[in-house]
């Protein structure tokens, strides 16, 4: 059995041994060069693949590299522009606003996230409303940056909706993730990234072109029926997690991302049958410098002893070990980065004909068709 780690949601998927493996230098090599094929730099380039091939090897497909010929269509039509800049537009010392300029929201929430521990640096606490975004990815590596700070990273983000408030039946809400990042000792650091639906749509696809049911809970369809098939799950609505808690914090976190940068919230960012209003998304970061607090290696200790704590406590049946957050996801990394990133066929096959499109050298796509 597998084991489990408390609030992580970046755990594997069904018969990933029947996928393929990519050398993940190789991975990231491609991805870079479909981004400058797009009109990038190089610069945004190498960190865009540094950070959706990266989520890959961490385990979170859902979020990596089989986004990028959905990102390349915005790229290329211009919907997305890939020279924008983006940069602070508001400074009040300890509060941030960024605006993405209608860039990939990786870039304007990476800008962000630096310049809110920059500033964290000097004022012990500091956070940045992001505007002018776009879809951002998976929230770990943002709020990651902050560890080697000696920092606490919390970051969060909109989305199109794909849930209903609890007691409507209406697609109104996003599952709007977060993800926080506390650094330790000896052990690994504490990383949590989830969102508060019970799946993200984006994994519910990876199920749908594996040809694998779903796991119960996850979903409903159309009529409001429990559903393990994806299909009808991508025509319904994500199942809250937790209940009346998980909308009501999805709600919260959408109005932190939006309401404080002019960025677009709910059914008026857009909707899954016609897709975003480009460069009107958003997202909210926050930088905590633990030497603020508390003396660092004090802060670093007591965290080592919840993680100890936590491995100390006895298996539930089914589980071989009982991990604290990201601690999966940070020994899946090591796995893939030595042995290939597994990924599926479809994925795969839309990446290359992605990599064509954009004239990537041939060599590069060949590691993967």
């Amino acid at each position: 059995m597998t084991a489990q780690s408390v609030g992580s949601h970046a755990g594997s998927y069904p018969g990933i041994e029947r996928e393929r493996r990519i050398p993940y230098l190789r991975l990231e090599a491609l991805v870079a060069a479909i981004f400058r094929g797009c009109g990038c730099t190089e610069a945004d380039a190498t960190r865009l693949a540094e950070i959706i091939a990266g989520t890959d090897a961490r385990g979170v497909h859902s979020h990596g590299v089989a986004l990028v010929p959905t990102y390349a269509r915005r790229l290329r039509a211009r919907e997305v522009d890939p020279t924008a800049r983006p940069k602070v537009s508001r400074d009040s010392g300890a509060a941030l606003v960024v605006d993405g300029a209608n860039a990939m929201g990786h870039l304007a929430l990476d800008v962000a996230m630096r310049a809110t521990i920059d500033r964290a640096r000097s004022s012990g606490v500091a956070s940045a409303a992001i505007g002018g975004s776009n879809h951002c990815g998976a929230m770990a590596y943002y709020a990651m940056l902050a560890l080697p700070e000696d920092m606490i990273g919390i970051v969060t983000t909109n989305g199109l909706p794909t849930m209903a408030p609890w007691g409507s039946r209406d697609r109104i809400l996003s599952i709007n993730p977060i993800a926080v990042a506390i650094p330790a000792g000896a052990e690994r650091p504490i990383v949590l990234d989830t969102s508060f639906g019970a799946a993200a749509r984006s994994k519910i696809v990876i199920y749908q072109q594996k040809g694998e049911r779903l796991p119960a809970g996850w979903a409903v369809d159309k009529d409001g029926n429990p559903t393990t098939d994806p299909a009808a799950a991508l025509e319904g609505l994500i199942v809250p997690a937790g209940g009346h808690k998980g909308t009501g914090l999805a709600l919260i976190m959408g109005i932190l991302s939006t309401a404080l940068s002019g960025a677009l919230y709910g059914t008026v960012l857009g909707s899954l049958e016609r897709g975003p209003v480009h460069g009107r998304d958003g997202q909210f970061a926050i930088a905590l410098d633990v030497r603020a607090f508390e003396d660092v290696r004090v802060f670093k200790d007591r965290v080592d002893e919840i993680i100890r704590e936590i491995h100390g406590s006895r298996p539930a049946p089914g589980f071989d070990r009982v991990l604290a957050p990201g601690e999966d996801s940070a020994e899946t990394e090591i796995e893939y980065r030595e042995r290939g990133v597994p990924l599926n066929d479809v994925t795969l096959r839309q990446l290359a004909e992605t990599a064509r499109a954009c004239e990537v050298e041939a060599d590069l796509v060949a590691e993967i068709t």
